[in-house]
């Protein structure tokens, strides 16, 4: 089961556990008391967290969490633990990394740019990757850390994962990255269809499929020829760095 529990202004922590056990995961709380009530309605005891990367907005809830409900394990990428960015960290995890909680198997992936210890953590047994702010639904997270080449690099890897994945990604930012898309690319059927077929306010649309983000999502088509027209560049790693830029001007 992967239930989001909604945070802040527009926040997802995710909620996972297995049907036959009685243990759970947090991934990305970033408030504490919302977290423990979810764990209580779901009557599961926690087994422990998982952080996508430092930013408050995802690490906010931790100290408040273990210091409630004990110490317990906090796993977090190589740097942030080692620079000390995330509260309670326990274990540090790179790239090609395999852990197991709560009878749970993720594989880590190493996807700086947002910030230069964002890592994702891909379950093949949910088909899910929950991406923290690297990939977005329709869009991806600023560049505050990272350079445009690897941000560039760390979307391929996600690119590269099998198309059914369903993308859990930290915000509620669909709506609106799909609006960008549709300005710089207005002859998309399918970004067209995805706008039309978007929820109503304060239903969740996180997530969805690799394969519709492969369709839709202008950072994952940085050599569509209507998007190099747009920026002008047959670089790819330019074409990103022209659609990033816009992004953050829209």
């Amino acid at each position: 089961m992967i239930q989001p529990i909604p945070m802040l202004t527009d926040n997802y922590c995710w909620l996972l556990s297995m049907p036959d056990r009685n243990d759970a995961l947090l991934v990305d709380p970033s408030e504490s008391d919302k977290a423990i009530q979810a764990l209580e309605h779901a009557g599961r005891t926690l087994a422990g967290i998982l952080i996508t990367h430092h930013h408050a907005d995802h690490v906010g809830g931790v100290q408040g969490i273990v210091d409630r409900l004990g110490p317990l394990p906090v796993v977090c990428s190589l740097y942030d633990h080692r620079h000390n960015r995330v509260p309670c960290a326990t274990t540090e995890v790179g790239e090609g990394d395999i852990i197991e909680m709560a009878g749970m198997t993720f594989s880590i992936c190493d996807v700086p740019g947002h910030t230069l210890g964002a890592i994702a953590y891909y379950n093949a047994d949910a088909n899910a990757a929950f991406t923290g702010d690297t990939l977005f639904l329709a869009g991806c997270g600023r560049l505050f850390e990272g350079t445009p080449a690897m941000m560039h690099a760390s979307l391929q890897k996600l690119a590269a994962l099998p198309p059914e994945t369903l993308i859990y990604c930290g915000h509620e930012y669909t709506a609106r990255n799909l609006r960008f898309a549709i300005s710089i690319d207005p002859e998309n059927i399918a970004i067209q269809n995805r706008i039309e077929k978007l929820p109503s306010d304060n239903i969740p649309t996180v997530p969805a499929t690799l394969a519709t983000e492969l369709a839709t999502n202008p950072f994952l088509r940085v050599e569509t020829p209507s998007l190099r027209t747009f920026t002008h560049c047959d670089d790819p790693v330019g074409v990103f760095t022209a659609l990033r830029e816009a992004r953050n001007r829209y």
